[in-house]
């Protein structure tokens, strides 16, 4: 079985802020390196890719079953996704935080 996933308004604001906040960070930087952004991106992509097979592997994330999160290392630290498994079809990235932040709201 194959899931389609998609990103809701939130998480696809979610990516594009944990880009830039990358970005600055590595150009404030005396030794930024300007790829981290991209790579960190790409591999939150990759990981989510993930969920297309297996979106049950992933851990829950509170009272239902189908409210889940996906732990996506990167470096040091890493990033985590919640997503809600809606039906046999479909899986809806609801945000992606890094995992230094508090919570998801």
């Amino acid at each position: 079985m194959t899931y389609r996933v998609v990103f809701s308004e939130a998480a696809a604001l979610d990516l594009e802020q944990l880009f830039d906040f990358a970005l600055q960070r590595e150009m404030d930087s005396e030794t930024g390196d300007l790829d981290i952004p991209q790579r960190a991106l790409q591999a939150i992509k990759d990981s989510l890719a993930f969920l297309a097979t297996s979106p049950f592997a992933c851990r829950k994330a509170g009272i239902s079953s189908f409210v889940r999160e996906l732990i996506i290392p990167f470096g040091h630290t890493g990033y985590v996704a919640l997503f809600e498994i809606v039906d046999s079809n479909t899986v809806i990235i609801g945000a992606i935080r890094h995992q230094r932040e508090d919570d998801y709201h």
